[in-house]
């Protein structure tokens, strides 16, 4: 996998001392984008140098991670297997974006109930697939492990170490793991889960190597895949006024926090700010039918 070329994006605040940049990770690539890119790269090259034909992972309906595993099996020749959280999804696939798109590159689903899927990570479930798919590559949910870190570490570039925070959405706590390990010592990393709760935290310490991260819990929205009216305006005007793109997953609640974090005096004066824009973009078109059958506003694309 190529090195990808990114851009930092600069917004103009009025009024403000403050400067705000945009890493636009998701232009990597128009499917295997943001830190999915980051983290399939070394993945995908350790698959290779085993010389495993088929890669195997996981991930829900919308899943960026499914999706952009599918694409990169097509991409670099591997056959993928897509474990499918929920057993009712099985006769729904034409209906979902994100499977569709998964299907179109090839990946094979295997659909199992919400309580199955709870012991993804078990020795048996682990060996039940292989007695079903034969040998396979595994990479985890949401694609964190020490590869995955591995490839998050090149986010971050030399001409991105004048910046004061380093700021990401947190899923499986991967990317902001590279981060972290990345960053220099006068750098703050601020973490904004996408999830309820605060085990993240040991998953990050499992694999960072510095302790300037905090993570910032008040902006998930519910929990993870919930949205709020609130948020949909907001995404919608930051692409009106910034022609940015914001997923409403990730990408979406990060900058709403950034910005109320903004209003509320959190950062001191004449802070440079990198805003990690990771992807997921896919997304989108799932949630804007959950919007459309809701008779709610949709999100401008």
């Amino acid at each position: 996998m190529n090195q990808p070329r990114v851009y930092n994006q600069n917004m103009s605040l009025e009024s403000s001392s403050i400067s705000i940049a945009i890493k636009r990770e998701d232009l990597i690539h128009p499917f295997i984008s943001g830190n999915k890119y980051r983290k399939l790269k070394f993945n995908i090259l350790e698959a290779k140098t085993r010389n495993a034909s088929v890669l195997l992972t996981f991930g829900g309906a919308y899943s960026n991670h499914i999706a952009a595993v599918a694409a990169a099996g097509k991409t670099y020749g591997f056959k993928t297997i897509g474990v499918i959280r929920g057993e009712e999804l099985a006769d729904k696939v034409s209906e979902n974006p994100t499977l569709s798109f998964a299907k179109e590159q090839g990946m094979e689903f295997h659909f199992v109930s919400r309580t199955s899927y709870r012991e993804k990570t078990s020795d048996s479930f682990i060996a039940n697939l292989k007695v079903l798919f034969g040998d396979f590559y595994l990479i985890p949910e949401g694609g964190t492990n020490g590869l995955a870190v591995k490839g998050c570490e090149e986010i971050l570039q030399e001409n991105d170490f004048n910046f004061d925070y380093i700021c990401c959405s947190v899923g499986t706590g991967g990317t902001i793991s590279g981060l972290i390990n990345a960053s220099q010592s006068h750098q703050k990393i601020l973490g904004f889960p996408a999830l309820k709760g605060d085990f993240l935290q040991a998953d990050i310490c499992k694999f960072a190597n510095q302790d300037n991260w905090k993570l910032i819990t008040d902006y998930h929205f519910g929990g993870y895949g919930k949205i709020k009216p609130e948020l949909i305006t907001f995404i919608n005007q930051f692409k009106q006024r910034y022609d940015v793109p914001l997923d409403p997953i990730y990408t979406g609640k990060m900058m709403f926090g950034i910005f109320n974090l903004l209003e509320k005096g959190f950062f001191p004066k004449n802070s440079k700010i990198l805003a990690i824009h990771t992807g997921g973009l896919q997304g989108i078109a799932g949630v804007n039918a959950i919007l459309k059958r809701k008779k709610q506003p949709l999100i401008i694309l």
